[in-house]
């Protein structure tokens, strides 16, 4: 009983590469609270630890260039992921319009095969009418052609 749906989302991420995938793991890493507050962590750490603990033999004296060369970097490489993760995006959500649009296609289709039943029905019906009409047979008379029938 635990048969899993096969639905367009798992579909279409089976045919992500490794690439894509990445770059959707990074976005949503980077994208998070987690990843601010460790990041905000490591900068005081960092900060603590050259200019208090490691105060006369620190790596990195304020006014911390290595820090900010990391920074800087770390900011470039960013950037370029987060315009990979947009482009994949912008990909994702064409391809659901497009999923979208050929559903409504389908349900357009379905709509108006049912609307030609339904007016079929309803000329079958008023050919009956017409045909119980000319024998003075209306709805409730029975065959006789006499009284009304009682319910």
């Amino acid at each position: 009983m635990t048969e899993q749906r096969r639905t367009w989302h798992a579909e279409h991420k089976k045919g992500l590469s490794k690439g894509q995938r990445a770059a959707d793991v990074m976005r949503n890493g980077m994208g998070s609270w987690p990843f601010v507050g460790t990041f905000v962590g490591f900068m005081i750490v960092w900060a603590l630890l050259n200019s208090v603990v490691l105060a006369t033999v620190a790596w990195d004296p304020y006014p911390y260039i290595l820090l900010n060369l990391f920074l800087s970097m770390l900011a470039g490489l960013q950037g370029a992921i987060l315009l990979i993760a947009a482009k994949r995006q912008d990909a994702i959500a064409a391809a659901m319009a497009q999923h979208d649009y050929d559903t409504d296609l389908q349900a357009k289709a379905e709509i108006e095969r049912l609307t030609a039943l339904n007016n079929q029905q309803l000329e079958i019906l008023r050919e009956l009418r017409e045909i119980l009409g000319e024998r003075g047979e209306g709805p409730g008379r029975n065959a006789a052609g006499g009284e009304k029938l009682r319910q």
